[in-house]
């Protein structure tokens, strides 16, 4: 059995059915589906300005669609009709923002632990511990008194991807979370996200042109081509796929061998 026919055995975490949005009267999703399954690392990709960024805009209740579902824990999130329900997901979601986004003038600490302050009853030691715990997660201790411009841009990243799981996430979504960074730190937070999915055991969402950083990361992918979803499967399908613009794609990197 392959890893497609174990995923189609069990029920998806994440369910997309006929999802569209458009802007002005140009199509960006058009009635796309997908399942994303518990525990897996998924990657969108795309062309810039193919809908990427849109679809996780949707899925974290910052737009609308116009039309379609999205189901989390078979949960319908696009039928929620107030803000104490998107924030109830919102506690399962861990979101690191394409340019890390951290709060300037709050120290490293502070920008771990605001979450867990808006959102749970913890003493200040725990929520302490819990901070050192996320920072250790991702290879930053010791910089709890920092502010975000003393650390450079992988650290940055890094320590906003501490933020993203300081309440536990259940789904970590990254937006572009390589942009700006040189190939070696690059590489180094791929596999800082491939460690952590196997640690946490979290769903993963990652939405990257980067197909280096997809190369490591993903158990699969989707590319999404003129508002669709033109393929959905792993990486060797992607290598071997015949499909002409899917091969264009790949001729822009190193992964077509």
């Amino acid at each position: 059995m392959n890893e497609n026919d174990k995923m189609g055995a069990r029920e998806p975490i994440i369910k997309i059915e006929g999802l569209s949005k458009s802007f002005n009267g140009q199509v960006v999703l058009d009635n796309i589906d997908l399942d994303i399954f518990e525990g897996e690392t998924i990657v969108i990709l795309g062309a810039s300005g193919s809908g990427k960024t849109v679809m996780l805009n949707l899925l974290a209740g910052l737009l609308e669609p116009d039309s379609g579902h999205i189901f989390v824990d078979n949960e319908e999130v696009t039928a929620f009709t107030s803000d104490r329900q998107w924030d109830k997901l919102r506690l399962k979601l861990g979101f690191l923002f394409q340019g890390a986004a951290l709060y300037d003038s709050m120290t490293i600490a502070e920008n771990i632990s605001f979450a867990m302050e808006q959102h749970l009853t913890q003493t200040d030691e725990r929520i302490r511990e819990v901070v050192e715990q996320k920072l250790r997660a991702v290879e930053l201790e010791g910089t709890e008194g920092k502010m975000p411009a003393e650390l450079s841009g992988g650290m940055q990243k890094r320590a906003a991807l501490a933020r993203a799981i300081a309440l536990d996430p259940r789904i970590i979504i990254y937006d572009e979370p390589t942009t700006g960074l040189d190939p070696i730190l690059a590489k180094n937070i791929s596999e800082l996200i491939v460690r952590l999915q196997r640690e946490l055991r979290v769903t993963s969402i990652v939405v990257t042109h980067d197909l280096i950083c997809a190369s490591i990361i993903a158990d699969r992918l989707a590319l999404l081509y003129k508002g669709k979803f033109l393929f959905v499967g792993t990486m060797e399908e992607l290598r071997s796929s015949e499909n002409e613009y899917v091969r264009e794609f790949l001729e822009s990197s190193s992964l077509r061998r």
